[in-house]
């Protein structure tokens, strides 16, 4: 069995970071991850967003629970949902929408490939 411990999920260094694929305005959204892929289908990290508006991109199936800043999430068809540190969130599999970061965000997630 293979345990992935992520220490200290609130200030780990997260490695990598680019700008987000599809940003929608000023300023661009830069994204930071530090993840691991299994193979059982199943990915986990750490990831981070700076403020910006952006459309979701990831069709797999994801749990994330956020321990840092704040921001929306708007479902095509649906109500905007607002997030904030200590929140918790499924997203089924090829949900689609628009983020609004407002405060850069960080969370722990899973993602079911």
């Amino acid at each position: 069995m293979n345990i992935t411990h992520f220490k200290d999920a609130l200030s780990s260094h997260l490695p990598y970071s680019s700008p987000v694929a599809v940003p929608l305005g000023e300023p661009v959204a830069v994204a930071s991850t530090l993840s691991v892929e299994r193979s059982d289908g199943v990915e986990t990290g750490i990831w981070e967003c700076t403020p910006g508006l952006w459309r979701r991109q990831i069709v797999s199936q994801e749990f994330c629970h956020f321990v840092k800043g704040r921001c929306t999430f708007t479902p095509d068809n649906g109500e905007t949902i607002h997030i904030e540190a200590g929140d918790a969130l499924m997203l089924p599999a090829n949900s689609a929408g628009i983020w609004n970061v407002l405060e850069s965000v960080r969370k722990t997630y899973v993602l079911i490939l």
